[in-house]
C-alpha cells in the first residue's frame, strides 16, 4: 500500500472515530424528557428572556435560529414541536412581517430548570473527576477545532447550517 493510501485511511480513521465520539457524547443524554437540541433552545430561550431586556422577554426565531446554526426551517420545526408539548408560546409581532417570536411557559421554565439541576449535579461530578483545568483546556481545542471545521466547509461550498443538520435528529 502506498504512503498516499495509509495517510488517507489514517485520516477516515480518525474522522470515524471523531463522530463516533460526538455521536456517544450526545446520546450520553442526562436530560430528563428534553433531547439535547430541545433543552438548548430553552436554555437560549431563557437567557434572552432574563437577559436581554431590548426583547422584552421574546426570543425571535431568527435569533435562535442563528444562536444554534440551524436554519429557518429547522427551528420553526423544533419551535412547533416545542409548542405541542405547551413548552412555549408562539406569537408575531404585527401582522407577522416583523417577526415570530417565542415566550416561555410555566411547564417550559419548570421543566428547563429540572433539566438545568440534574446537569449541574452530573458535569459537577464529571468535572471532579476528569478536572477543571482539563475541561477548560478540552473546550478551548474543541473552539479550536470548529474554526478549523467551519473554515473547511466554507471552502469546500458548504453551508454549515445545512451540513450539521441535527445531532439528535430533531430539528
Amino acid at each position: 500500500m502506498m504512503a498516499e493510501e495509509k495517510k488517507d485511511i489514517s485520516i477516515l480513521k480518525l474522522g470515524n472515530e471523531f463522530m463516533m465520539r460526538r455521536y456517544l457524547f450526545n446520546k450520553a443524554g442526562m436530560n430528563k424528557g428534553l433531547s439535547i437540541t430541545d433543552y438548548i433552545a430553552l436554555h437560549i430561550i431563557d437567557n434572552t428572556e432574563s437577559e436581554e431586556d431590548i426583547y422584552q422577554g421574546k426570543s425571535y426565531l431568527k435569533d435562535i435560529a442563528e444562536k444554534m446554526r440551524l436554519t429557518i426551517r429547522q427551528t420553526s420545526r423544533m419551535v412547533g414541536v416545542l409548542k405541542e408539548r405547551g413548552l412555549v408560546k408562539w406569537m408575531h409581532d404585527g401582522d407577522g412581517s416583523e417577526g415570530t417570536y417565542v415566550t416561555m411557559t410555566d411547564d417550559g421554565h419548570k421543566l428547563l430548570e429540572d433539566n438545568k439541576e440534574i446537569i449541574k449535579e452530573y458535569y459537577g461530578k464529571v468535572i471532579n473527576r476528569f478536572g477543571k483545568e482539563n475541561l477548560i483546556e478540552l473546550l478551548n481545542l474543541m473552539k479550536q477545532l470548529e474554526t478549523v471545521m467551519d473554515s473547511e466547509l466554507e471552502e469546500m461550498g458548504i453551508d454549515s447550517k445545512e451540513a450539521a443538520g441535527d445531532d439528535d435528529g430533531e430539528a
